[in-house]
């Protein structure tokens, strides 16, 4: 950890602590203080020394594969890297991911942290679409960089927005793109797996009211269809809607980042959009018939270098036959 980094991790481990200080004072009186300020200064500086960096691999089994699928469909789900120059580790981990030999792989969004970072993620995903099909959505933050926000928006003004420098998302594209990668902001597309034919769909990010699904053709595909997917960055309910309206199996999302900091026994205390907190991390069922995977992602912004009980994640998600 660069000096600057171990820096800001031990100012906001000062700041947690110096809160749940100020808590333990407010409810238990002055001989809680020094033991609430403590604890939350130690348990700032594990999530931001080590749990941030403390990647895992999530697996299902999700019983959605349709008749006449070849064999079991094997998907790689990545999302919110927030890259920044410096953190191979992070790159490193998603190509070790390959390892898992998906049919598929599905990013989804929030790639970018750094105007810097668009190189690297462009090679990055190159590397993946060198081993399989990959079918990407953007995020926000793959639009603009970073901008300093305080926490406690989060939980009092969830709906504001704060933007930082605008990107050079079209290059970004370019790059995409030139490198096999298929973006489906508001568009759709058949893609062939060793599973058979997988209809997608991906909306634009709703969290920047980017999501058109008007622009979508949403006539029934063909009986070859093994699995539809539905893909967008931010899992608004909205969102949801639209993809359980029109027959979807599975959506794929991310941005919630599994609520980043989660209370054990409890779990996320935000999601930062309107799906239900129990949703934020992990398989969920919603409406009529669409499963929904949310990925708690792979990083953080940079003003938020911190995780607790929310290890950054890839995902493999095994789709198999439902039951007869």
């Amino acid at each position: 950890m660069s000096t600057h980094n171990a820096r800001g991790v031990a100012l906001r481990a000062a700041a947690v602590g110096l809160g749940v200080g100020g808590l333990a004072f407010r409810r238990f009186g002055s001989r809680a203080v020094l033991a609430g300020a403590g604890l939350g200064a130690a348990a700032a500086l594990y999530g931001g020394a080590v749990e941030r960096r403390w990647y895992t691999l999530r697996h299902d089994t999700l019983p959605l594969l349709r008749p006449g699928a070849a064999r079991p469909l094997r998907i790689l789900h990545i999302s919110d890297l927030h890259w920044i120059p410096g953190q191979h580790h992070r790159l490193d981990f998603v190509r070790g991911c390959l390892d898992t030999a998906p049919d598929l792989i599905v990013s989804c969004g929030d790639s970018l942290e750094h105007p810097d970072a668009i190189d690297p993620i462009v090679a990055l995903h190159a590397d993946l679409a060198a081993v399989a099909p990959v079918a990407m959505v953007l995020g926000s933050h793959d639009y603009w960089g970073p901008a300093y926000r305080s926490p406690i928006w989060y939980f009092v003004e969830q709906g504001k927005k704060v933007y930082g420098r605008r990107l050079d998302t079209p290059r970004l594209l370019r790059g995409l793109e030139a490198g096999g990668v298929l973006v489906l902001d508001n568009r759709r597309a058949e893609v062939k797996t060793g599973a058979g034919l997988v209809d997608i769909a991906g909306l634009g990010d709703p969290h920047s009211r980017a999501d058109l699904p008007a622009r979508i053709d949403w006539r029934p595909p063909g009986d070859r269809i093994v699995l539809r997917l539905g893909l967008v960055h931010a899992p608004y309910l909205r969102a949801l809607d639209v993809f359980d309206h029109h027959g979807f199996d599975l959506a794929l999302s991310g941005h919630t980042h599994g609520g980043q900091i989660r209370i054990p026994g409890v779990g996320a205390v935000v999601a930062n959009c309107d799906l239900p907190l129990r949703a934020a991390r992990g398989t969920s069922r919603h409406g009529a018939d669409l499963w929904v995977h949310v990925s708690a992602g792979l990083g953080h912004s940079r003003y938020a270098p911190i995780r607790f009980a929310c290890r950054p994640e890839a995902s493999v998600l095994d789709i198999v036959p439902g039951a007869a």
